[in-house]
């Protein structure tokens, strides 16, 4: 069994680390261009973060990292560009050679070896000797390389080979590909940075399964945080490949959770104590699928947080918070992180009664993603619906609890309205 580095980069208790991890080196030249820099700015600065990034992720526990440079359609570049990114592929491999021994890096190249200058190729084929031995980290360099490309190599060998069909599957196609031999030579998750939403062709027979950030942030803005955050989005999500992996604690009805929540709230806001109580261990029991037992243990919990929150005593609110988030964690078997959650809700409590506001509105919406995501370990994309419409339920509840009267009614009914919705969106994502 292959042994797993520790991570030297602190990641909540839980976190999955993905295995294997492809970047598109994207965005130099736009970088550049919105500053007014010349391109090849950009290159130097894009070549520091991709190293930085490099290490980072053997800090924090991937094995495996591929990083493109070059695509095949590169060529089409000016001869100065050309000229300039071989200079830094150079001084690329000169750091990994450098470091491989210290950190055990194995450098293997993903491309077309016919078109690089002869001295790079042959000192690229130098260091890959020189790394063959090492299993602590791989670095895949993918430069001249096309996913069409690598495909019709793999087929072209094949066919010299003379391998009769009936012997041509799978696994022996894949021992064709330039991942060959590789432990982890399927990426678990693609990082592409610059905001363009396309593989371009990257490894596309070993990516079907791939999970795909995209970063908004053009490559030479590319920092250890934002790839910390690319796999603790990962981490969230549950992976299928295909089959079936339906939650059965999520079979909650949201219309009777939406009134349940609001009912709670509401005999909060009015001081009612016994059926406050009564509706949160109700709410916990439909919401998360507990037992009638764990259903009153959890609840009370929610409703001591609750309650201390009002009298803004965040220390026990949030250790009563904890306590919740342990019983969901158990029951729900989610890698769930009580503390940090709980954290998060926390926060969002003390500054209620500003989520009308546009500003604080959009903060808050940000800061439900966050919650959501971490809570039921799905990506932020897949709950920004939900945060949207729980975002809205909290502004009609802020306003429900200053007015009186018939507007105060229309305000709650407006704010059960989204709070359906909103679970409607969050067991869309989640069950």
């Amino acid at each position: 069994m292959l042994r797993k580095r520790k991570p030297l980069i602190n990641l909540p208790l839980g976190t999955k680390i993905p295995d294997h991890v492809a970047i598109i080196l994207d965005g130099n030249r736009r970088w550049a261009r919105a500053r007014g820099l010349h391109t090849l700015e950009g290159h130097r600065t894009g070549f520091n973060a991709a190293l930085k990034v490099a290490k980072a992720s053997r800090d924090l526990g991937v094995h495996t990292l591929t990083v493109w440079g070059f695509s095949t359609e590169n060529w089409d570049r000016s001869k100065e560009e050309i000229d300039y990114l071989m200079t830094l592929y150079w001084k690329f491999v000169r750091k990994v050679k450098k470091d491989a021994k210290k950190e055990q890096v194995r450098l293997i190249h993903l491309g077309r070896k016919d078109r690089f200058p002869k001295d790079l190729m042959n000192f690229i084929g130098e260091v890959e000797m020189e790394t063959k031995d090492y299993q602590e980290h791989i670095l895949n360099v993918a430069l001249d390389y096309g996913g069409r490309d690598e495909i019709l190599r793999a087929v072209k060998k094949v066919v010299e080979e003379k391998i009769s069909s009936d012997k041509i599957d799978e696994k022996l196609f894949s021992s064709y590909l330039d991942t060959k031999d590789q432990p982890y030579p399927y990426p678990d998750l693609l990082i592409r940075p610059s905001g363009e939403q396309r593989t371009s062709g990257l490894l596309p027979w070993q990516m079907a399964y791939t999970e795909i950030y995209w970063e908004k942030d053009h490559l030479p803005d590319m920092t250890t945080e934002k790839l910390k955050e690319a796999i603790l989005d990962y981490s969230r999500r549950r992976r299928r490949f295909g089959g079936n992996d339906a939650m059965q604690h999520f079979k909650f009805n949201p219309s009777v959770v939406a009134k349940l929540e609001l009912g709670w709230r509401h005999a909060l806001a009015m001081g009612e104590g016994e059926k406050f109580h009564g509706l949160v261990v109700r709410y916990v029991k439909e919401h998360y699928g507990l037992s009638k037992n764990l259903a009153k243990t959890a609840g009370l919990n929610l409703a001591t947080a609750l309650l201390q929150g009002k009298s803004e005593n965040w220390i026990e609110a949030k250790k009563a918070l904890v306590g919740l988030y342990e019983i969901v964690k158990k029951t729900l078997g989610l890698a769930i992180e009580p503390d940090l959650v709980a954290g998060i809700e926390i926060n969002l409590w003390r500054s209620n009664g500003e989520a009308e506001k546009t500003e604080n509105g959009l903060k808050l919406e940000e800061t439900l993603r966050t919650l959501y995501a971490e809570t039921f370990r799905v990506s932020d994309l897949q709950v920004t619906k939900a945060a949207h419409l729980s975002a809205l339920a909290t502004a009609e509840r802020d306003l429900a609890e200053k007015q009186v009267g018939e507007i105060a009614k229309s305000h709650w009914k407006r704010a059960e309205h989204y709070t359906e919705l909103f679970y409607k969106a969050l067991k869309d994502r989640i069950a």
